[in-house]
């Protein structure tokens, strides 16, 4: 493993680090207006949601690293402390990487970008209309992090209104996460398609589980099982009694007539089998037999 100090790298090599290691991240599309009433559109990938009562979201334009200039989204912010932040869908990423050129002052990217401005109910600044998600935010704090190139400034905005696309939605009002079809920044040129990459993890128990410490040593010191399905495994409120192995094991006699013989190793992957597809207590159930 290669190791570094931050002092001993430059301020573009570590960003670039930085960039390609903490990925994907969500995109911050934030809208805003400068002090002679122009719009301004950019988008920023040192953004996430932080609170939800109150609902807060916080980005960060940094400072340029090549010459130590702000951005003109931030001088926007100080001087008007308001925002759209607005998502970023399939449908609209080149036009939201078109609109990261460093035009000059006073041009309106959402005229660069193609892309349509839509007022806003409560703050000034513009929507854009073809983003599915908008959120209205007041700027609360802006806290600068340094004063040299690559120095982040923390922009901490509280939604005061959101706007959601009825086609992202399901029956029971909740955003259907296929259909939404987010991308996310990486490293360098490299972007990644939520769409094309979702899985789903249950929810730790509220009740708890019981964790990877309780489970047998030969379960928890297992060669085949990995962290994940380990991780799977502790996440059942306590484990399967030997009467629910029992009959379990009548269930399937058939189809694994040997189990209670076979070794570790064996039920190990049988349970594996079990876990990918989500039937944890069945994988319990082998590797309790």
């Amino acid at each position: 493993m290669t190791s570094f100090e931050p002092k001993d790298l430059s301020t573009g090599k570590l960003h670039g680090y930085l960039l390609s290691a903490v990925a994907p991240r969500p995109i911050a599309f934030a809208s805003t207006i400068d002090e002679n009433g122009t719009p301004n559109l950019s988008p920023f990938s040192f953004f996430n949601v932080f609170s939800a009562n109150p609902p807060v979201m916080i980005f960060s334009p940094a400072r340029r690293v090549r010459n130590n200039t702000t951005k003109h989204t931030l001088e926007n912010v100080e001087y008007l402390k308001e925002v759209v932040i607005n998502v970023v869908n399939y449908d609209l990423v080149h036009q939201a990487s078109l609109s990261s050129t460093e035009y000059p002052e006073g041009v309106n990217e959402f005229d660069k970008a193609g892309l349509t401005m839509l007022e806003s109910d409560i703050v000034k600044p513009f929507r854009v209309a073809e983003s599915p998600i908008q959120f209205e935010c007041k700027v609360t704090d802006i806290i600068k992090l340094g004063t040299e190139g690559g120095a982040g400034n923390l922009v901490i905005c509280e939604v005061v209104k959101l706007h959601i696309e009825d086609d992202v939605l399901d029956e029971n009002g909740v955003i259907n996460q296929e259909k939404l079809d987010l991308v996310s920044r990486a490293g360098g040129s490299f972007y990644s398609r939520a769409k094309s990459g979702f899985f789903e993890i249950p929810k730790p128990l509220s009740t708890l589980g019981i964790g990877v410490d309780s489970f047998p040593e030969e379960v928890k010191n297992s060669m085949i099982l990995t962290g994940n399905e380990l991780g799977m495994l502790g996440n059942v409120e306590a484990l399967p009694s030997q009467s629910e192995v029992d009959a379990f094991l009548e269930t399937v006699s058939e189809r694994y007539p040997n189990i209670t013989t076979a070794s570790h190793r064996e039920k190990h992957k049988l349970a594996q089998n079990y876990l990918s597809f989500g039937d944890i207590l069945s994988a319990w159930k082998i590797l309790l037999s």
